[in-house]
């Protein structure tokens, strides 16, 4: 058994270009030790912030637990989510997600790790598409 206790680890900035646009902080909450291959964040959007597009070799789950958020696959119509809603995007799905322009979302982020990865940070959601 592990204990991992609220506050041990420090909050990060999600603040690498290539990653988010706008402010983001996360607070991981556990890694896995092996065989285990999840681990858990807890990912905070300010308003308008937002992933870039990318994809995970074994898909992700994030469970909405504050604010309102926007969630878009490839190819499909921007979707609303809010507290309580659970969005699981498919292994290799191109997708991103984020908070909608007036409201911030936070959101638990449960990733499994495939061969040393977790995600392909892939180009940026254009403000076109962030808006539709």
């Amino acid at each position: 058994m592990k204990i991992t206790r609220n506050g041990s680890a420090p909050s990060r900035k999600g603040d690498v270009p290539s990653n988010f646009s706008g402010t983001v902080r996360i607070d991981n909450m556990a890694q896995p030790s092996p065989p285990g291959r999840a681990s858990t964040a807890v990912v905070t959007f300010s308003p308008g912030a937002r992933t870039v597009w990318h994809t995970h070799p074994a898909g992700q789950t994030i469970i909405i637990t504050a604010g309102r958020g926007w969630v878009q696959r490839e190819g499909e119509a921007r979707e609303d989510v809010g507290p309580g809603d659970t969005v699981f995007f498919d292994a290799g799905e191109r997708h991103w997600h984020g908070a909608t322009a007036t409201t911030g979302m936070s959101h638990i982020a449960i990733t499994e790790t495939v061969d040393g990865k977790n995600v392909d940070w892939l180009d940026a959601v254009t403000e076109d598409q962030y808006a539709t």
